[in-house]
């Protein structure tokens, strides 16, 4: 911990900023997956100097059983540590070394194996050993969480679902922790041990009370165990005899307990649960599941109406204080949702944190988890899906490219308080949408400042504006959507006093390369030319307002005369030419600007985008010709919404291209999604007159591919888009 100074002169502790690298390797059934080879981290040794840019001088760091002794116990490779373990000496890092993370150990054992508490604290003496420098030590994380999910729900190896097996796993793993800081301190005498758990919390309706005492006694077991608590007193004690553990086990942990030097809590916003017996009032697609009594639902605590309080960080963080006498961390930090949620969760448990630590709690750090991001924990590893959650780097650029959760990251280490717009408000934990049922009255919180700043919006393009209001509202950005009655873009006092009303931190311009009266001169109806973004780009700059431009290519429906078939055509090149001179003007004029590019876009919402005026003419029977030999690449709006705007979060600059990955011809395209939605693919003919002049829409990005897959996006698509165009509403001609 660090030290600060209030104005009255007094001296309280603050918490320290942590790091951590995801990098489990979970076995499921006879396949592994490695997070830090998913994530690049295993190959980019360079990640350790960005790591120490940040300001970080702790850092939870894998030497884990599996990658070092995969095959035997008896032989071990070091060479990728070997390599790592000075470096970030040099860089004055501390490693807090981690042995196990949420894996069931190499190959030749696991976590129901009699052999594995000691095989695991050979492999801790080997560590110790080989790097005498290490101090601080998790040789197993999340023990009661890895039993659950391993040994309880059957998710991950050996994939048992019986409370006997759970047990075992638990118990095998703790008494692995005892053994393995035995072994290690016959090394390092002094060395400390940071036991990690998550501790979320349950709650429940009056009827399963009972259900949810047992869950919220179950969930200290970790630290009880290692504290020496689980004698016959303890509320656990008889449960796992009757579960099959030898009472001398038990005992084994109150005679030589091996008690945390340091607890660490690791929480996350779904953390806390809400069993509900209710059917009638559950949520649409709830699960149910119970236990032999009872029937109920396991939900998010969070989307439940409980008393203000009683959820996150700061309820979880007074518990623990008050249950063990030791110094408190927060040992992960991490959110896999947009860029500005990343940024209110880790800036509630800092603040949560630092109120503690000013009322004389021992809270001793808050650490900034997945620092390089985690590849699909959406689904616990089960689907290999490619889903990636950045974190302080996004990895999906040719190199790790910072994002605004590293940089409140170095001002967290450096003293100082994030103080981005977008934490102006409530993160969505906190906003009344969350609720599965609206609430009696309002409950939302206000952000720090009370007033949020705003984004100004300017639509000029049906599709893209209404797609990207309705994701800034989704996320809680504060935003007012302006049209061309609101400003006149090409007069620059009319920007000027638009800006001074409404005082916003970013000013986003939504356009088509192709205006939508479908002119193909490259001038929009209203007149606006080039020179125009010049005008938005100076008046902004001057104001320090950031901006972001996005374009897209438009294919916009022409009718032929008298007929049902209908030829529609893409941008032709002079619209091209001219979208390249708009955006040059733009960053001439505003070097901070950001120029998002992207192909022609569709979405769920039906907002006169292409695929819908397609899908519009097929579900009534109308046949249209497209072009087979223009390429593009379709892009799933509410994708590129969230791309672009967390590329405004995070503060770039310059031209993005963004489109889902993939190409395809437009002819395919709509035969595809036409096939999908159960509508006659053979209403799409083919164009055989050619591209001509059009210019090829299909876009890569040297920057990065920040959006997923066109499969991807059309699978959601497929699961989200207007119920109208389906078998049955192409049936009456809807």
């Amino acid at each position: 911990m660090t030290a600060r100074t209030m104005q009255t002169g007094t001296v309280l502790a603050t918490p320290e900023i942590w790091g951590g690298v995801e990098c489990s390797i979970i076995r499921l059934r006879n396949r592994w997956r490695d997070e830090t080879a998913e994530t690049g981290h295993a190959g980019r040794l360079a990640d350790l100097d960005r790591i120490r840019d940040l300001g970080i001088r702790t850092l939870r760091y894998p030497l884990l059983w599996e990658s070092i002794s995969p095959d035997d116990i008896e032989t071990a490779d070091f060479s990728w540590h070997d390599e790592r373990m000075p470096r970030l000496k040099e860089l004055g890092i501390d490693v807090i070394a981690g042995l196990l993370h949420h894996g069931s150990g190499p190959r030749y054992t696991n976590l129901l194996d009699p052999a594995f508490p000691e095989l695991l604290a050979r492999h801790a003496r080997r560590v110790a050993e080989r790097y005498p420098e290490i101090r601080r030590f998790t040789p197993v994380n999340e023990p009661l969480t890895t039993a659950r999910f391993s040994a309880l729900y059957g998710h991950w190896y050996p994939h048992r679902r019986r409370l006997p097996d759970f047990a075992r796993a638990l118990i095998n793993q703790c008494r692995g922790v005892a053994l393995a800081m035995r072994a290690i301190r016959e090394v390092t005498p002094h060395a400390a041990l940071v036991q990690t758990e998550d501790l979320g919390k349950t709650f429940s309706t009056p009827l399963l009370g009972y259900q949810a005492d047992y869950e919220n006694e179950r969930r200290w077991l970790t630290f009880d165990l290692l504290f020496g608590r689980v004698d016959r007193s303890h509320p656990w004690f008889s449960r796992l005899i009757d579960h099959g553990i030898a009472e001398q086990e038990l005992q084994a942990f109150v005679d030589e307990p091996c008690p945390p030097d340091v607890v660490g809590v690791n929480h996350y916003p779904t953390s806390e649960r809400f069993l509900d017996h209710r059917r009638s009032k559950l949520p649409a697609g709830a699960l149910v599941g119970g236990n032999d009594r009872h029937h109920y639902a396991d939900l998010d605590a969070v989307r439940m109406h409980l008393p203000l309080g009683s959820l996150g960080p700061e309820p979880r963080l007074r518990e623990v204080c008050a249950r063990y006498d030791r110094p408190v961390a927060v040992t992960e930090v991490h959110h896999g949702c947009s860029r500005d949620e990343q940024l209110r969760w880790l800036n509630e448990v800092w603040s949560a944190a630092n109120r503690l630590a000013g009322e004389g709690k021992n809270i001793a750090a808050v650490t900034a988890w997945a620092l390089f991001g985690c590849v699909d924990w959406n689904s616990l590893l089960m689907r290999e899906e490619g889903a990636y959650e950045a974190g302080a780097f996004d990895v999906r650029s040719p190199s790790p490219r910072l994002t605004a959760l590293g940089r409140a990251v170095r001002q967290m280490a450096s003293g100082a308080s994030p103080r981005h717009p977008v934490l102006d408000s409530p993160g969505w934990w906190r906003r009344d949408t969350r609720f599965f049922r609206p609430p009696p009255e309002t409950t939302a919180e206000l952000g720090a400042e009370g007033n949020a700043r705003k984004v100004l919006i300017l639509c000029k393009d049906a599709a893209l504006g209404g797609a990207f209001c309705r994701v800034a509202a989704h996320r809680g950005l504060e935003f007012i959507a302006l049209d061309a009655n609101d400003l006149n873009i090409t007069e620059p006092h009319s920007v000027r006093r638009v800006l001074l009303k409404h005082r916003p931190w970013a000013f986003i311009r939504l356009a088509s390369a192709q205006p939508a009266d479908g002119r193909l001169d490259g001038q929009h109806a209203t007149g606006e030319g080039p020179a125009d973004g010049a005008v938005l780009a100076t008046v902004c700059a001057a104001a320090g307002v950031a901006l972001m431009t996005v374009t897209s290519d438009a294919l916009v429906a022409k009718t032929l005369s008298g007929g049902l078939v209908e030829s529609c055509p893409v941008t032709p090149v002079s619209g091209i030419r001219n979208l390249a001179t708009v955006e040059e003007m733009v960053m001439k004029h505003h070097p901070g600007a950001l120029v998002i590019r992207t192909s022609a876009v569709f979405g769920p919402w039906n907002t006169g985008d292409a695929l819908s005026q397609i899908l519009d003419k097929i579900a009534v029977d109308r046949a249209l010709r497209l072009p087979a030999d223009a390429v593009c690449s379709p892009t799933y709006v509410p994708d590129l919404a969230h791309a672009a705007l967390d590329l405004l979060i995070d503060g770039e600059t310059g031209l993005w291209h963004l489109a889902n990955d993939g190409a395809v011809s437009w002819y395919e395209w709509a035969r595809e999604v036409a096939d999908s939605l159960g509508l006659d693919p053979r209403l799409v003919l083919r164009d055989h007159g050619g591209a001509g002049d059009l210019a090829p829409a299909a876009l890569a990005s040297e920057r990065g591919q920040l959006m997923p897959s066109l499969a991807s996006a059309l699978g959601r698509f497929l699961r989200e888009c207007d119920v109208r165009w389906n078998k049955t509403s192409a049936a009456l001609g809807s």
